[in-house]
């Protein structure tokens, strides 16, 4: 016949050279990866082989978007690997985040569970948070603000004093200096290993 309008399909022998001049449809690897790119038509030369990165044989399409399919490192088939690449890990001994820039499992440092407080620690499948580290951090947090908070005080006392000694403090600062003087009683009065701290309003 003349005339065809069909597109002459190649066959490969067992060696992979193409039996003849014409297209085959290949399925496409990234080269470096592996990883699958696309479905394609290749020209093909009699005697010579695929070009880099493609195959014959068709991959399955995995249904979850945590899945990826690569060639296998013997170049024999497709696998499915773990891709969580876009997503953020961390590390079970210092909560550190990572982001996920490769194909494959995690290492088995990092997990995809996110911790919820400072003073999670990893118990080998989830995280738990040490409630006594956490409530040690309170206590200590809670001391250093009620001395920042007497510094500040004594000096406001310290200041109206020396007026009142000076004979120069003004009515409105005598008030002031009372207050100032029973807001710091009270800031010393704290029991800072209390679960809820109410703070005393400061003088203005």
């Amino acid at each position: 016949m003349k005339y065809t309008t069909n597109i002459k399909i190649t066959e490969f022998n067992e060696q992979g050279f193409a039996t003849a001049n014409g297209w085959i449809r290949v399925y496409r690897a990234n080269t470096e990866t592996g990883e699958y790119l696309c479905a394609d038509m290749e020209r093909t030369v009699m005697g010579v082989s695929l070009s880099a990165g493609a195959y014959l044989d068709e991959p399955e399409i995995p249904k979850s978007d945590n899945i990826a399919v690569c060639r296998h490192p013997d170049g024999q088939s497709w696998v499915h690997v773990p891709d969580y690449r876009g997503k953020t890990a961390y590390h079970i001994k210092t909560r550190e985040p990572k982001a996920i820039l490769q194909l494959g499992q995690l290492p088995p440092e990092l997990t995809l569970l996110k911790p919820k407080t400072e003073f999670d620690v990893w118990n080998g499948k989830k995280w738990i948070t040490d409630t006594t580290a956490q409530r040690q951090h309170g206590i200590q947090q809670a001391e250093i603000q009620c001395q920042s908070l007497l510094h500040d005080a004594e000096q406001q006392i310290s200041l109206l004093e020396r007026k009142k000694r000076l004979g120069v403090l003004t009515e409105t600062e005598a008030i002031l200096l009372r207050e100032w003087e029973i807001y710091s009683v009270k800031l010393a009065d704290i029991d800072c290993y209390a679960p809820d701290i109410h703070w005393p309003e400061q003088p203005k």
